[in-house]
């Protein structure tokens, strides 16, 4: 008898530790949305560590990259990967340049339409307008720390690369600690946003594109 209680107990707080893991759907998106609003508009800057895992289906390990990410207002990103190898990406507005060890590039967003929705969803993220992104169809869902936003694309340029998008949004300051990139071709792709800091002093020519 005692060694069913005891199983039972256990049966018992496994399942409480998945309730309170577990998210549930958000039914009303409007405080959501002015809360990440809210956030946004004492955002000046963020700047923090990252860490990217990106699984691929013909590979049974992950490949993961650490670097450093900036953004500051309006329409600046910069990430910069430092480990296993370097490469960098800067977003300025509609200007794009990417650079690895051996030469640099520049894309105007204007004539690369991808890389234009991935400006719009890296900016809206730290903005706080991702829920009014009309180019995917967003569900959210909620635990007692984070919000999970599971973003469908409705844009077809955007479907040709991507099934789904994950973000997962940190309750204490609305800020974006992970994304997930599920691509069609199986593949995906995690970034973590580790050791924040806001609203620090970033110089503009970290983001010069030219």
């Amino acid at each position: 008898m005692r060694k069913w209680l005891l199983i039972l107990l256990c049966a018992l707080t496994t399942l409480q530790l998945q309730a309170q893991q577990g998210f549930k759907a958000v039914a009303d998106l409007a405080p959501l949305k002015q809360q990440f609003a809210k956030a946004a508009q004492a955002t000046q800057s963020i700047q923090c560590d990252f860490v990217q895992e990106k699984n691929l289906s013909m590979l049974s390990d992950k490949i993961t990259s650490k670097g450093k990410f900036w953004f500051k207002k309006d329409n600046k990103v910069r990430m910069e990967y430092t480990q296993p190898s370097y490469y960098l990406l800067v977003i300025n507005g509609k200007d794009i340049k990417i650079r690895d060890s051996q030469k640099e590039n520049k894309v105007s967003g204007k004539s690369n339409k991808l890389f234009e929705q991935i400006n719009k969803i890296t900016v809206d993220c730290v903005r706080g307008t991702v829920l009014d992104n009309a180019d995917f169809t967003t569900k959210a869902f909620e635990n007692a720390q984070y919000y999970k936003l599971e973003m469908v694309p409705a844009n077809k340029a955007l479907k040709e690369y991507f099934s789904k998008i994950t973000l997962l949004v940190d309750k204490a300051d609305y800020g974006v600690s992970k994304i997930t990139m599920a691509e069609q071709s199986g593949d995906d792709t995690t970034i973590s946003f580790l050791h924040k800091q806001l609203n620090a002093n970033i110089p503009d020519a970290l983001f010069s594109a030219k």
